[in-house]
């Protein structure tokens, strides 16, 4: 090969690589300034799951496959060369597990089938626990199974511990001729000859088999085939730039970035002088009655780009497969489909593909008619919300004139940055009422739209023909309907469609007539209030709070009646002020009359944790525990009292405390937690705190904390200006354990 060639080549890789990682430096920035909006607007549903991250719960540990002499291992090579390792690090599994033998390898291969497989799972644990240790993505490159010239099969070797450690697999799906040619040049391995078909075979049997087993067990997997080396590498490096900073919290913040650019550029900002209504539109089956997430795989067949046989199962469309799987429409769900569209198509055929859908797509002629007349409005704007392929539905609307002015969110490839779930529907809109003060109309079609068409000022159920129609749909809708606080009205596309339910129940629109277009675009009396950024709440001055208060204070209450009061004043706390902070999630209760209906909970129950600062914060902390009953508790005199392990996969501490005076001693405690954990929520929560100290100026400490880390917030029973502090009668450690005369 001419040298030049072969320089410029390299040079082209190297400022490919070079702006790949500029772009995710930039990204990071973007995402760390705006580090406030992570948890603001978060709504959970149950069509939505949070994805360990490597701040989080569990390590990113990418574990890279392929039969032996796919490429794997000069891949990892490259890859540390490229990459660095601050923030990655790179293993062969082979060695890994060698450097737990004293005789290495050669002992390893002498060992029983049951002494390797326990080898593996300590290898595999030793790098989990190295990239949690050093906060690095870990990239494995591993083998998943073996071929026996003795018996003539597959031996798999991929452990539990595997399957409960990877976040990521990416395999490389290299053309068996390729692996043959490469297995006969490399002198430096012994490997048994083996001819084109059965390596195909065994890639295949391999790679269905990967699928398979990551997809029960929530990993996210995509196959890569190598055509030209350098464009592997940069798709490697983009994966794993991209699989680094990944988590349900990532993503939302991103789609909310989206959000936040198209509302600045349509003049939705609160200083615009006019009240304004937003339109939120679901696109595929409310738009249109297509399925373009359908039609893609479709099209992918008919101009022969995919290749059924490469699909799981019997071929209905890798989506349906996807999302019939326990995964359901969760978030790693969505982010899997985002893999497949990565995996069987590049930017060019995905373009094309698109292209070839909308080419398909025919709005319905109402709602045209709906966003031309949001279009003509100086106080009306509309945005499409889908969750399915944003490059699709922007093609639609140009076709139909509309993409001056509506703008979509929606995702389909890595480079996108986010998917849309039901939770960030949801989040978008209460993000449009909360922080821009817009009156929202949502329309949908589906129970992903639920969480949506619950949070809008006003809700529209699309109903289209029976035959493209959500069969779950009525299900779900009449738990929302029953749940109280929703009355969502139903057009009907085309008009010939037969209504949902009952008209009573969900009444019929028509979103053409004059009264509907009057309706959504009338000014209102008045704009909603931007919500302002979390960091103090309390319930200074309310009546039950000065009902509860009186048994505190009362010099004559001690001991376990005094433990008793604080105990209420807790659950006043977790009840009242708390779900304001972290919000609140549904889930399914069963109703008195016999059907399944919704409850509500404070938000990520399960992943929270109440640390009473003993002795004072103890009997406050069970109150508390009592609204959150499926939430740890464990006790914490001193910060070091907190330990890594406790904070694994935790959403929210509560640091509970009785009195909090000047507030270093939370101060402390914060620090600490953010030296194991710089991601986890963490809401102070006392009965009485000194007003100076959650206000602005040099004696407002708590105040500064939040300003350095807008992830701590303070729930306080009560604001006081009295700066005195308690000592033997009056310290209120001793009033509630009657050690006065002790102190």
């Amino acid at each position: 090969m001419d040298m030049s060639i072969c320089w410029r080549h390299r040079q082209g890789k190297d400022r490919d690589i070079k702006r790949i990682l500029s772009s995710f430096q930039l990204a990071t920035v973007v995402s760390n300034q705006q580090q406030s909006d992570i948890d603001a607007d978060t709504m959970a549903t149950p069509y939505s799951e949070p994805k360990n991250s490597l701040q989080a719960s569990k390590p990113v540990v990418v574990g890279v496959y392929g039969i032996p002499g796919c490429g794997k291992s000069s891949m990892l090579v490259e890859l540390r060369n490229r990459l660095g390792e601050e923030q990655f690090s790179f293993h062969e599994g082979s060695q890994a597990i060698a450097s737990l033998l004293p005789g290495g390898l050669a002992a390893f291969h002498q060992a029983s089938q049951d002494e390797k497989a326990r080898y593996r799972e300590l290898a595999i644990n030793a790098i989990a626990n190295e990239a949690t240790k050093n906060q690095k993505v870990a990239v494995v490159a591993g083998h998943f199974m073996f071929w026996s010239e003795k018996d003539q099969q597959y031996h798999k070797v991929c452990t539990k511990a595997d399957l409960e450690t990877y976040t990521h697999i990416i395999y490389f799906d290299t053309a068996a001729d390729i692996v043959s040619l490469r297995r006969q040049d490399d002198k430096g391995r012994e490997r048994p000859t083996m001819t084109p078909a059965r390596l195909d075979d065994w890639a295949k049997t391999e790679k269905r088999e990967l699928q398979r087993l990551c997809r029960s067990s929530g990993i996210l997997f995509i196959a890569l085939s190598e055509a030209e080396r350098g464009a592997l590498s940069v798709r490697m490096i983009n994966l794993l730039l991209d699989f680094q900073h990944h988590c349900s919290q990532h993503n939302l913040r991103l789609a909310q970035n989206r959000l936040d650019s198209i509302s600045l550029r349509s003049g939705f900002t609160m200083d615009c002088k006019q009240p304004c209504t937003m339109l939120v539109l679901d696109a595929d089956k409310t738009l249109a009655t297509q399925d373009t997430g359908k039609l893609f795989w479709e099209v992918m067949l008919k101009k022969n780009l995919l290749d059924p046989s490469s699909l799981e199962g019997k071929f209905e469309d890798p989506l349906t497969t996807l999302f019939s799987s326990q995964l359901g429409y969760s978030y790693t769900a969505f982010r899997q489909a985002t893999l497949l569209y990565e995996q069987y198509s590049d930017e060019q055929v995905f373009e094309g593909v698109c292209r070839s859908i909308a080419s398909l797509v025919k709005m319905h002629p109402a709602m045209v008619s709906l966003l031309q007349t949001a279009e003509r409005k100086r106080n009306v704007s509309a945005v499409v919300v889908t969750c399915g392929l944003r490059r699709v539905w922007e093609i639609v609307l140009a076709n139909h004139g509309l993409m001056g002015t509506v703008k979509v969110i929606g995702g389909g490839r890595i480079s996108d940055g986010f998917v849309v779930t039901a939770q960030v529907k949801a989040s978008l809109v209460e993000r449009l009422q909360n922080m821009y003060g817009l009156y929202v109309w949502a329309f949908g079609d589906s129970p992903l739209d639920i969480p949506m068409l619950r949070a809008a000022d006003e809700a529209i159920v699309v109903v289209g023909e029976q035959y493209v129609r959500s069969r779950s749909m009525e299900t779900h809708l009449l738990q929302a309907i029953d749940s109280g606080n929703f009355r969502p009205r139903q057009v009907l596309l085309p008009e010939t469609a037969a209504p949902r339910l009952d008209v009573e129940r969900l009444p019929l629109v028509n979103i053409e007539s004059s009264e509907f277009l009057f309706e959504i675009s009338r000014q209102r009396d008045h704009r909603r209030q931007p919500t302002a950024e979390h960091h103090i709440v309390h319930a200074t001055g309310r009546a039950a709070a000065k009902l509860l208060t009186t048994a505190t204070r009362d010099a004559r209450v001690s001991g376990p009646a005094l433990r008793e009061a604080h105990r209420l004043v807790g659950r006043y706390l977790a009840t009242e002020l708390l779900p304001d902070v972290v919000g609140t999630e549904e889930y399914e209760i069963p109703h008195v009359q016999g059907h399944q209906t919704l409850g509500h909970r404070v938000k990520n129950e399960k992943k929270t944790a109440i640390v009473p600062l003993m002795r004072g914060g103890e009997s406050m902390a069970f109150g508390i525990s009592d609204v959150l009953p499926l939430a740890i508790f464990l006790h914490a005199k001193r910060p070091e009292d907190v330990e890594a392990r406790h904070l694994l996969g935790l959403e929210t501490v509560l640091l509970v405390d009785s009195v909090v005076n000047t507030g270093k001693s939370i101060v402390e405690f914060v620090r600490h937690i953010r030296g194991l954990n710089s991601r986890v929520g963490i809401v102070v929560m006392a009965g009485v705190v000194q007003a100076k100290a959650v206000a602005a100026g040099p004696e407002g400490v708590l105040h500064q904390l939040h300003q350095g880390d807008p992830k701590v917030d303070v729930v306080a029973f009560r604001l006081s200006d009295n700066k005195f502090t308690g000592k033997g009668v009056t310290d209120t450690g001793a009033r509630l354990f009657n050690t006065t005369e002790l102190e």
